[in-house]
C-alpha cells in the first residue's frame, strides 16, 4: 500500500518539476516605456507599457456611483496591441464596468444578423403584451 502511494507521489513530483511554459526564445524582452499612477485615494488608478517587440498595452480605472452598489462601481478603460502570429496587427480597446468587460477589435468575431422574420415575430410580441398572460 505505501509503495502505491510512493509512486503515485514520484509521478505528480515529475508532473509538477516539469517545465510549465516553453518560449521559442530564452532571452527576456526589455520593457522600453513604463508608467503607473495609483492607487490613488478616490480608488482611480492608470498603468501603460511598450516592450523592445512593439507590445504595448494601457489600462485606466477609477470608482464611479452605481445604482447596482451603494459604494460605487470600478469603470474601467484600456487596450492592448501586438503583432499575431500570421504578421497582422492585432488591436483591442475595452471597457468593463457594472455591465461586463466589452472588448472591440477589427478581428474580434461579429454576430450575424437577425433574420427579419425574427425581428417582425419579436416586434409583434412587444406589440401585443396582452398574450403573455394566457
Amino acid at each position: 500500500m505505501y509503495s502505491k502511494a510512493l509512486i503515485v507521489l514520484a509521478i505528480v513530483g515529475a508532473v509538477l518539476a516539469a517545465p510549465q511554459y516553453q518560449s521559442d526564445s530564452s532571452t527576456p524582452i526589455p520593457i522600453v516605456n513604463e508608467s503607473r499612477d495609483g492607487p490613488n485615494p478616490d480608488g482611480s488608478y492608470s498603468w501603460s507599457y511598450e516592450t523592445a517587440n512593439g507590445i504595448q498595452a494601457r489600462e485606466q480605472g477609477s470608482v464611479v456611483q452605481s445604482d447596482k452598489n451603494e459604494n460605487g462601481a470600478l469603470s474601467v478603460s484600456g487596450g492592448y496591441k501586438y503583432i499575431g502570429e500570421d504578421g497582422n496587427p492585432i488591436e483591442i480597446t475595452y471597457t468593463a464596468d457594472e455591465n461586463g468587460y466589452q472588448p472591440q477589435g477589427a478581428h474580434l468575431p461579429v454576430a450575424p444578423p437577425i433574420p427579419e422574420a425574427i425581428l417582425r415575430a419579436l416586434e409583434w410580441i412587444a406589440a401585443h403584451p396582452e398574450e403573455d398572460r394566457l
